[in-house]
């Protein structure tokens, strides 16, 4: 067979990112704890790559939407269903995948804390920080880090910190979602100027309860200010990446391991 005679595969997966608290910080409550970027990874249990960690995700059927594809997979490799699910970008390298063609579209998510909890966890599926993540199958390693360029991007002009917060937020965990993503600390005092300046939150008027010092104040994000506007240009591509392709936000709902 001619390489004009092949085809190649489809397959959608997902770069899931969540934050937790530091547990080895002293910190009694989890909303003083400094925060963690997590991400959920699978264990291969079939070749190529076989026991190495990947991606979630599935092969495309004919008839399925992308964005059912994407939600349909998650959900049935983690059990997430996340309120944040965009296409990312799509990798199509011919040689991203030992034996055959597999051009995958990838997708991001970004759930809040709470939704961890109640996804799955087993020697199969593990959540990972992403400064520790372990030797990964094919490209996925390339993949994150584009996501992660992605999403510090994103941080700086939309409302996209609201997909890994609850409702309502003190601004010291809205800033503490920054630090995670950014990978460093911020000064308070700057944060605060800088996000009250903005004019994206709404104070709720309500305190944090049960605090050990004087109750915090409750926000809100102001649904006037989109969370995904996007007036500024996507990272650099990765290398051997296909052409992206950008898609809105729209509601999310164990695969047969493509790549």
């Amino acid at each position: 067979m001619s390489q004009h005679d092949a085809h190649a595969r489809l397959a959608v997966s997902t770069v899931i990112f969540a934050l937790a608290p530091d547990q080895a910080d002293g910190a009694a409550d989890d909303r003083e704890r400094p925060t963690s970027l997590r991400i959920p990874l699978v264990r291969r249990l079939r070749e190529p790559g076989l026991g190495r960690w990947a991606l979630p995700g599935g092969w495309l059927p004919v008839g399925e939407a992308l964005d059912a594809a994407a939600a349909r997979t998650l959900h049935e490799t983690t059990e997430l269903a996340p309120k944040y699910l965009e296409q990312l970008y799509t990798f199509g390298d011919p040689d991203r995948s030992p034996g055959e063609r597999v051009v995958s579209v990838v997708y991001w998510a970004l759930v809040h804390s709470d939704e961890v909890e109640r996804a799955v966890s087993d020697e199969n599926v593990r959540w990972f920080d992403e400064d520790a993540l372990p030797d990964l199958a094919f490209d996925h390693a390339a993949i994150i880090d584009y996501a992660l360029r992605r999403l510090r991007t994103k941080l700086v002009y939309s409302r996209i910190a609201h997909a890994l917060l609850g409702e309502r937020f003190t601004m010291a965990e809205l800033r503490r979602v920054h630090e995670a993503v950014l990978r460093r600390r911020l000064d308070p005092a700057n944060f605060r100027r800088t996000i009250e300046a903005s004019g994206t939150l709404i104070d709720t008027g309500e305190r944090l309860a049960g605090t050990r010092h004087r109750p915090p104040a409750l926000y809100r994000f102001d649904p006037a200010h989109s969370p995904v506007a996007s007036p500024s240009p996507a990272p650099t591509a990765p290398p051997h990446a296909a052409s992206a392709t950008a898609s809105t936000t729209r509601p999310g709902t164990h695969s047969k391991e493509p790549q």
